[in-house]
């Protein structure tokens, strides 16, 4: 299924590559658009508006070689990204609105000239809320689609705006959030060949079908029969929860379940960011 041996339980390649331009001009009119006020608005806890644009930039650099440095000694993967972050951060705290909007136009054409070119089979950056590393370059490609759009969508949360609609995007970044779908229940016990279906409700929403093996949960088995147990959400309450802007115990209270409710609430702990 790829080149990755031994993911395919993560189920059928996603291919996010033509969505970085159109991702990228959407944060540029986003933010061209804002008041001087709004780059002070909070966006994140302990971070502005201004602050998650610097780390975009950030981000996007660093996937095009950027250095951020070594871990510390005892320092964990988490804490290494957090401190990381937090000093791409401060390092761009002086950098006037237009300055950073030009350098993420520079940054962020790069990367999308860099993915359009990717080869989707190679072994790449491991994704560990799938619980794969090394990832196949498909799920590491999506995954970093997921991540701009994302701030884009805090970015427009923090000025009083919705959600982005656009479908397309929305069924890329909700789809490739599902991949962690095996790597959430890996705990979760079931008979071999009980499947949890998971729906996702609305414009840009999709269905995911996650069974039990001998060995792991996989998102590779087709659907078949009546599912062990149904989850419907809604598209922005299932994005939401897979970015922890809502807690699952919310997520679940909001949740259509059919069939067992223990699996159910275990799909509601799924989680598609580093914490």
């Amino acid at each position: 299924m790829n080149g990755v041996s031994g993911t395919y339980w993560l189920g059928q390649p996603i291919d996010a590559r033509p969505l970085f331009g159109s991702e990228l001009g959407a944060l540029l009119k986003t933010l061209r658009g804002l008041r001087a006020a709004d780059w002070r608005r909070p966006a994140l806890p302990g971070w502005t508006v201004h602050d998650l644009a610097a780390h975009i930039l950030g981000d996007s650099r660093g996937r095009l070689g950027g250095n951020r440095g070594a871990l510390l000694p005892g320092e964990s993967l988490v804490a290494y990204i957090h401190r990381t972050n937090q000093e791409l951060v401060d390092r761009h705290a002086d950098d006037s609105p237009a300055a950073l909007i030009d350098a993420l136009e520079s940054a962020g054409t790069q990367v999308a000239e860099r993915f359009a070119a990717a080869d989707l089979d190679v072994p790449a950056l491991g994704v560990s809320w799938a619980g794969v590393d090394p990832a196949p370059a498909w799920l590491d490609i999506a995954r970093e689609f997921t991540e701009y759009w994302t701030h884009r969508q805090q970015i427009r949360h923090a000025v009083g705006r919705p959600t982005d609609p656009e479908p397309h995007a929305m069924s890329t970044v909700l789809d490739t959030f599902m991949r962690a779908l095996p790597h959430t229940l890996r705990h979760t016990t079931a008979p071999v060949g009980a499947q949890i279906e998971v729906i996702a409700e609305g414009e840009g929403g999709g269905r995911w079908s996650a069974t039990s093996t001998a060995g792991r949960w996989t998102l590779a088995e087709p659907p078949s029969g009546r599912p062990t147990a149904s989850v419907l959400l809604d598209t922005e309450t299932a994005w939401r929860l897979c970015t922890r802007g809502i807690e699952p115990a919310i997520a679940l209270g909001r949740a259509r379940i059919q069939g067992e409710h223990r699996l159910a609430a275990a799909v509601c702990e799924v989680v598609s960011i580093v914490r």
